[in-house]
């Protein structure tokens, strides 16, 4: 029996008041500064309200780019993101299907032995093995290309374990009675695991989508042609002016541009991602 308590309801509601003004509030700053001329960013204080510049930083930041950052429009780092991390989702996504349903419905020698071998993969993060990784992309020719920037970051072990985990939990039955209905690996595998498998796929989407976005390092080692910069990369280097200032008011423009794909994926696929990670039965 939950009590109706006032004085609580209206405690609640003040916690999460206040939590919401400490994470919209340096989103509203970015957005306000995005909109005023450098010269009121520079001056010592901190608009609150927008400004009159909407249009003509975005168009700025959107259409001629920023010198700092190479002269790139930020909507070709934008789509230069955009194909890593979709590339670096999908292509986690496939493999780790594919690998965890091999590993749970096929019999083969070392079976579990190679996702052992998977498994502890994660104890090496890219930060780890990313000189040699470096070396078998630049020897394989891959430099300055879509392929160089997303194929090295596709493979996922935490991905595997979790579709493993998730197929250990499908009644055996279910594989007889396809098995029985005449149905192969292929068909048992695209009509039944993968509808099945829709929530935990679309809560996977998100993480790893936001995960792919959000690359810095690997994009800045094998990224030296401009139009392959991904936003991450065009914002750090508009905050790192050599011989002047940081044009502040489009940093943030570019940064307010750079937040709407993510958001978009979670506010989409918020119905998903939530059972994905809740549901327990399916």
């Amino acid at each position: 029996m939950v009590e109706n308590r006032p004085y609580l309801t209206v405690l609640s509601h003040l916690v999460v008041i206040l939590g919401i003004i400490i994470t919209v509030m340096p989103i509203w700053i970015t957005f306000v500064a995005s909109t005023h001329p450098i010269e009121h960013i520079m001056d010592g204080t901190i608009p609150m309200w927008p400004g009159d510049k909407f249009f003509e930083n975005y168009a700025t930041v959107l259409g001629a780019g920023v010198a700092d950052a190479g002269g790139i429009p930020v909507g070709t780092m934008l789509f230069n993101s955009l194909v890593m991390a979709l590339s670096i989702t999908i292509g986690k996504i496939a493999i780790s299907l594919i690998a965890a349903y091999a590993i749970v419905y096929f019999d083969f020698p070392f079976r579990m032995a190679c996702f052992w071998l998977i498994f502890i993969t994660l104890m090496l993060p890219v930060e780890v093995r990313i000189l040699p990784t470096f070396a078998v992309v630049a020897n394989l020719g891959l430099l300055n290309s879509y392929v160089g920037l997303s194929l090295p970051l596709i493979a996922s072990a935490t991905a595997t374990f979790l579709f493993r985990q998730f197929f250990l939990t499908v009644p055996e039955e279910l594989a007889e009675a396809a098995r029985i209905d005449g149905a192969g690996p292929w068909k048992f595998f695209k009509d039944i695991l993968l509808p099945l498998s829709r929530t935990n796929i679309a809560a996977l989407f998100v993480i790893l989508f936001i995960y792919g976005w959000n690359q810095y390092l690997w994009p800045l080692l094998v990224t030296t042609d401009e139009s392959f910069y991904t936003i991450v990369m065009g914002i750090q280097r508009m905050t790192q002016a050599a011989e002047s200032l940081p044009l502040w008011h489009l940093v943030m423009a570019t940064t307010m541009l750079a937040m709407l794909p993510p958001v978009i994926v979670v506010v989409v696929m918020q119905k998903l991602f939530v059972k994905g990670l809740v549901e327990t039965e399916k």
